[in-house]
């Protein structure tokens, strides 16, 4: 098998599982925290993402109104599906940013890091993960005003030609999700 038809496969596994996700996915719903399902992670699970993107934002400002806007990004796949590095590019907002995936292979789980190119440092906590129903979930905890919150970032909807990552942030230990970062992928 060839690495085209390898990675063409993956995809194929990754566009099954999405489809066979019920309805909006259980990662939509209110109290998803309480009954979320398995994660998994393996070399690999990355392997939809790698290529030339067209990626239209919609983000929730500290005012509350959405700001729209469009970027694009170029990843690649890297030690044999042990890593995905994303260069993340808006010209509108002369922001350039990288985000690292790297899978802990004996502790099977993803770490997340993402590096702003106004720091170049990678921002911790990164974000820990994997995939389940199509999905990929990943979160952090944090604290806000001297309480702990809990970050997640989902990529979903995932087919050979498009995806989708949002962010939210929970302030009730999962059982309520705020999302305000909404990234559309069309592949390029």
């Amino acid at each position: 098998m060839t690495k085209d038809q390898s990675a063409i496969g993956r995809r194929a596994v990754l566009r099954s599982a999405a489809a066979l996700a019920v309805g909006s996915s259980l990662l939509e719903t209110p109290g998803a925290a309480a009954s979320a399902p398995q994660l998994t992670s393996n070399p690999g699970d990355f392997e939809f993402l790698a290529g030339e993107w067209r990626i239209h934002h919609r983000q929730r400002q500290q005012n509350g109104e959405w700001q729209d806007y469009d970027g694009e990004a170029t990843v690649h796949s890297l030690l044999a599906g042990v890593a995905s590095i994303e260069e993340l590019r808006v010209p509108s907002r002369n922001f350039s940013g990288m985000g690292v995936r790297l899978l802990d292979v004996a502790g099977r789980r993803w770490a997340d890091y993402w590096v702003s190119s106004r720091t170049g440092i990678l921002s911790p906590p990164p974000m820990w993960g994997g995939f389940a129903n199509g999905a990929g979930i990943f979160t952090a905890q944090d604290n806000e005003d001297g309480r702990p919150v809990v970050y997640r970032g989902v990529w979903d909807r995932i087919t050979p030609t498009s995806c989708r990552w949002r962010q939210g942030v929970s302030r009730d230990a999962g059982q309520s999700w705020d999302e305000s970062w909404f990234m559309d992928w069309r592949r390029a």
